[in-house]
């Protein structure tokens, strides 16, 4: 789907993919996980990749079976390399505000991957076991 490059559009998208998340019998852990990621990514795509222009616009596609949730989100932006964020956990970027939807997307999906141009990211959230809470003796 594509969406209007504004921060207002997410809600629907948001809405839309959890939805079929929680058909799908996903966790609270996974739906927390993938909701975060989705906002992030969009984040990114709106401000950094389309510079905040209103004009553009952002693809989303996705697909979810019993096992995985597969999102890729393609900006209309020149692209980045991800190599080239500094690591937000670092001293001396501590309070820098740059590098932390990145960090947070990777530490919640499974798979964070970048087309060559760097405008488009292709991120997967397995299906992760609720682990069973184990009474007391």
């Amino acid at each position: 789907m594509k969406v209007e490059s504004k921060s207002s559009s997410l809600g629907g998208v948001c809405k839309q993919i959890l939805e079929h998340v929680g058909l799908k019998g996903f966790s609270q852990e996974d739906q927390f996980a993938v909701h975060l990621a989705l906002e992030e990514a969009f984040n990114n795509a709106i401000e950094h990749g389309n510079g905040g222009d209103t004009a553009k616009s952002v693809q989303i596609d996705y697909s979810i079976d019993d096992q995985r949730i597969e999102i890729r989100m393609t900006d209309q932006g020149h692209g980045f390399d991800p190599q080239k964020v500094a690591d937000p956990r670092l001293e001396e970027n501590l309070y820098q505000p740059r590098g932390r939807g990145l960090l947070l997307m990777k530490a919640y999906m499974d798979v964070v991957q970048y087309n060559p141009q760097g405008n488009s990211v292709h991120m997967v959230r397995f299906r992760h076991l609720d682990t069973p809470s184990t009474p007391s003796p």
